[in-house]
């Protein structure tokens, strides 16, 4: 499955739902689900100008989102009408390309991944589970949990 790796607090921002576009400066061709990575480096100054203050898990797989689109930014201007969509600060503003994101899940266990520039394809662990004898990958688990433990 793809995955991308988003440095925190971005990446618990999406998983929440609070962030819908990820500016980046290449496009891709990619659409559909992928995999949140939450790399090692948290950017700090994010958090003390967004007012986060709450511990980060890194290193790890959290949580999915669906890319639904990309958005090309013509000028800073276009930037800064999506700010309360892409969180972005001043600096990051240079980056064209807005991946447009719905459908974010976080995931009640990450799963340890180092992660890679770019989209890059990773495979997740297998869990067995002894009574029914089925084996489920980590994403249909999640939906499992998702759907029997809140409703």
């Amino acid at each position: 499955m793809k995955c991308l790796s988003i440095c925190q607090p971005f990446a618990n921002l999406i998983i929440q739902n609070k962030k819908t576009i990820e500016l980046r400066k290449w496009n891709t061709d990619f659409r559909g689900s992928f995999l949140i990575h939450a790399p090692i480096k948290i950017r700090k100054e994010d958090c003390e100008r967004l007012k986060i203050n709450e511990e980060f898990t890194t290193g790890a797989i959290i949580g999915k989102a669906e890319l639904f689109d990309v958005k090309k930014y013509e000028s800073l201007e276009e930037i800064k009408n999506d700010k309360d969509k892409h969180f972005s600060s001043k600096k990051f503003q240079k980056k064209t390309y807005g991946f447009i994101l719905k459908n974010a899940k976080p995931f009640r266990i990450p799963i340890p991944c180092k992660g890679k520039l770019r989209f890059f394809d990773t495979e997740l662990p297998k869990i067995k589970i002894k009574e029914n004898k089925i084996v489920n990958d980590m994403i249909e688990e999640e939906f499992t949990y998702q759907w029997v433990g809140h409703h």
